[in-house]
């Protein structure tokens, strides 16, 4: 029968209700942490094949703990059935209930809650089924945005059920540490509970998914707050018992990122020293970051010059940009003469935007827009008239946005303006000369790369995002800095031009690494090391996302 069970739950469905098994090194792990002397009720929501209870039981005859109530919450019949029959044959005696475990309400009497919650995205957590997890969140007194995918409020709800003093065991998304999303949540565990620990892991935890994961463990629920969070480091589940020394972390307020926290405690101490000091800023106080134009549909407003001389349209029909995408943008500067180079091998540098009247071609292409229905997209029906895209200002610099290495800063000598496709950089007045002609290259140094993943977000595929308010906390040397090592920075500028045009990123960051750390900030080498071991050990766990996933 369980055969049978087994082959009727397939991936693909566990997949869409995000649910994936744990391994029993991570199931034996929570339920050891959580079964502790005086426990008597313990809770699996979402209990899929009931591996928590099982291991949970397992641990308790081990420790002689008497008389424990075991209770688990399963969405899927089919699932809670076979939760049944693989609790009995393990001889543990439990109630499983069918149920949206969002629609059951909480009752505070459990001592431990534990298990690994559906992961299940924003895109797809929708409808009622999204309503229902807000609201429950919501309840608790944590107001969860739109884009929240169903863990955060999977993790909230399940706290309620705890008593005073109750454990929370999960295994989570290690979103938890970085998207702005989850906020409320990072904020309510530290609010909540006693104590939080965290556990990390090197390798992926799920074989078949590309999400990393993180072991929250909480405990004394009601007995909070606590200002900081104890994390540990595993290579991987078999690794668990041997884990490294723990590090301790203190945010600087419940909300904030938690992504810094993994950055070693010698990398951490040389990173924060920097920007205690004036040598270093962040980007804010250089100027504004904000996005580029949104048309509604780049494949109808972003032309190319063939596409230009073909309909006919005139000067006053267009708009000079940088074309749609990044690739162009990951050198210094984008000049006249390398916009006009773009403009020759087919890019799209040109926005139809009118400003007046239309031409008669420009009126030609708007009405072919409509026919096409191009109006009837959202952006562009919310505007009038639809076909003028409102423009921002043109920046100094561009900011790449989305990057598979480190975000670029690239000087706008071309004097464009930009679409959504990167970010614009304004510089306050005092620090414009200065900053176009030397902040691109400055930027390019090991600490502000540290930076960047601090302040940035993981995405699937291990790419690195880059919102304008996270820019504007993206640690950058300071005009002072940038003044004092002005010369040195010219010296070197042709060089570091010739790496980048090479795809040589490392020498690029040696060279600038060699002015504004070693020379400018007074670092050590052995410090300069231990930040560059710090950058690549996020970089690495970042870029272990987009490794190709072998499924069974």
């Amino acid at each position: 029968m369980l055969d049978v069970l087994r082959e009727a739950d397939t991936n693909d469905l566990r997949k869409a209700r995000g649910a994936f098994f744990t391994p029993s090194a991570v199931a034996d792990y929570i339920a050891s942490w959580a079964m502790t002397e005086g426990t008597s009720r313990v809770l699996e929501p979402s209990c899929g094949e009931a591996t928590f209870l099982v291991s949970a039981d397992r641990f308790a005859k081990e420790r002689s703990l008497p008389d424990v109530h075991y209770s688990g919450v399963e969405l899927f019949e089919t699932s809670a059935r076979f939760a049944e029959m693989l609790l009995a044959e393990a001889g543990v005696e439990a109630d499983v209930r069918v149920s949206d475990f969002f629609n059951v309400a909480p009752q505070p009497v459990y001592d431990c809650v534990i298990g690994n919650p559906p992961f299940i995205r924003y895109q797809e957590h929708s409808g009622e089924s999204r309503e229902r997890s807000r609201t429950a969140a919501s309840a608790a007194g944590v107001e969860l945005s739109e884009l929240a995918s169903s863990w955060a409020a999977f993790v909230v709800h399940s706290a309620q059920f705890l008593r005073r003093g109750g454990r929370l065991g999960l295994v989570l998304p290690a979103e938890l540490l970085s998207v702005n999303y989850a906020a409320p949540v990072r904020r309510f565990l530290l609010e909540s509970f006693q104590k939080v620990e965290l556990v990390l892991f090197g390798e992926r935890v799920f074989p078949t998914v590309q999400e990393e994961v993180v072991l929250l463990l909480a405990e004394g629920f009601r007995e909070g707050p606590t200002d900081r969070f104890t994390l540990f480091q595993a290579n991987d589940v078999q690794n668990l018992p041997s884990m490294d020394a723990p590090s301790t972390w203190i945010p600087g307020s419940a909300g904030d990122k938690w992504t810094a926290a993994m950055v070693r405690s010698r990398a951490r101490s040389i990173y924060d020293a920097a920007l205690s000091g004036e040598a270093f800023s962040v980007l804010h106080h250089w100027g504004e970051t904000s996005l580029g134009a949104v048309t509604g549909n780049n494949s109808f407003f972003a032309l190319t010059w063939e596409q230009v001389k073909e309909r006919g349209l005139s000067r006053n029909d267009l708009v000079r940009i940088s074309p749609p995408g990044s690739r162009h943008l990951r050198g210094l500067e984008l000049s006249s003469r390398r916009l006009r180079q773009l403009s020759e091998e087919g890019k799209a540098t040109y926005l139809f935007r009118p400003a007046g009247n239309p031409s008669s071609a420009g009126i030609a292409l708007i009405q072919e827009g409509e026919g096409r229905g191009v109006n009837e997209a959202y952006k562009c029906r919310v505007r009038s008239p639809w076909w003028r895209v409102p423009l921002v200002a043109i920046p100094d610099l561009f900011l790449t946005y989305m990057n598979a290495d480190t975000p670029r800063l690239t000087t706008n000598n071309a004097g464009v303006h930009h679409l959504n496709s990167v970010h614009g950089v304004y510089f306050h007045l005092e620090h414009r000369e200065l900053g176009r002609a030397l902040l691109p290259i400055a930027s390019l140094n090991t600490l502000t790369m540290l930076g960047a993943e601090t302040v940035g977000r993981a995405y699937g595929g291990g790419m690195l995002k880059i919102e304008p308010k996270e820019a504007d906390l993206l640690p950058v040397p300071s005009a002072a800095l940038v003044a004092a090592q002005a010369g040195p920075l010219h010296a070197i500028r042709s060089r570091v031009v010739s790496a980048l045009r090479n795809g040589d990123l490392p020498h690029a960051v040696e060279l600038v690494d060699d002015v504004i750390l070693r020379s400018g900030l007074g670092l050590a080498d052995s410090d300069i090391e231990e930040l560059k071991l710090a950058q690549h050990a996020l970089f690495s766990r970042r870029k272990a996302r987009s490794k190709p996933v072998i499924r069974g």
